[in-house]
């Protein structure tokens, strides 16, 4: 039985080396590319035209960075069988793991924030458009 599970864990640390050039992949893109972005969209414009371009180019941004979480998610889902290992052996490879789920979730949550904080500022500057519309529209038929 120890003989089975030190193989085991042998094939685990042979598929993680395999997975793990996704995960640096990844893992490279969100620090170089995806954290950059998302901090750019952090101030967003006080007119409604500006914000709905905003809007357009973090769209474009999201189509790519949920390609990248998912693909960081499908590796990390190819290494859960790492959660019933425990030896000394591959614990180094546990931490490593740890640290790409984590940056992975931390970046997929704020992604996801920001996607909905923008589509809600969107709809809040589209609602007060629409009102000062109507009161332009009222203040015009009062004075005719």
């Amino acid at each position: 039985m120890l003989s089975n599970k030190r193989i085991q864990e042998l094939e685990l640390v042979m598929e993680f080396e395999k997975v793990e050039e996704c995960f640096k992949e990844v893992s490279s893109w969100i620090e170089n590319v995806g954290r950059k972005r998302l901090k750019e969209t952090i101030n967003l414009d006080d007119s409604l035209e500006m914000l709905l371009q905003t809007q357009k180019q973090f769209r474009e941004f999201d189509l790519i960075a949920s390609e990248y979480c998912r693909r960081g998610q499908e590796a990390l889902k190819r290494m859960d069988r790492w959660e019933d290992f425990s030896s000394v052996d591959v614990h180094s490879y546990r931490v490593k793991l740890q640290t790409y789920k984590d940056q992975l979730e931390e970046f997929c949550t704020q992604l996801d924030e920001e996607r909905h904080r923008i589509c809600e500022t969107v709809r809040l500057y589209e609602f007060f458009d629409k009102v000062r519309q109507g009161i332009c529209c009222m203040e015009e038929s009062v004075k005719n």
